[in-house]
């Protein structure tokens, strides 16, 4: 997804409201799984949001989701959130979480989801890659916790 920044959706410093780019990973999160599933599919739960660059007005969000594994009925999904200069093209990490969603059949209860499947080795690195961080990621919420 791309979406431009624009005046009601920053803070008083001209920058992208948190919650704005939230529901943009939502909404692209949802598309990648409903894509994958081939069903509706509804967020489970999102997992921690670091903001890391901001988002400035006038520039362009790239947003980009995609299912990294699959349970019974469950999608997990990277989302990753750029900030770019729509006339230089200059790109910059802005945010990036994981998101679990359910899928539903016509009854509204879930379903079951297909295997995750990398048929190339770039695509079997990058599931790799996703699912290494998340792990890194649950382990240091867990070490927060002890």
């Amino acid at each position: 997804m791309t979406e431009m920044l624009l005046p009601n959706e920053t803070n008083t410093l001209g920058r992208a409201l948190g919650g704005v780019v939230l529901h943009w990973m939502d909404i692209c999160a949802a598309i990648a799984s409903m894509r994958f599933a081939g069903t509706q599919c509804v967020t489970a739960s999102m997992d921690n949001v670091d903001f890391v660059s901001p988002i400035d007005l006038e520039e362009v969000a790239v947003i980009e989701a995609y299912v990294f594994a699959s349970g019974r009925t469950s999608l997990d999904v990277k989302v990753d959130v750029h900030a770019e200069d729509p006339q230089g093209g200059d790109r910059r990490p802005a945010t990036s979480s994981f998101f679990t969603f359910v899928a539903l059949d016509e009854s509204g209860r879930p379903t079951e989801v297909p295997d995750v499947d990398c048929p190339t080795d770039a695509e079997a690195a990058r599931r790799e890659a996703a699912l290494e961080e998340r792990r890194e990621q649950l382990r240091q919420v867990a070490d927060r916790l002890d």
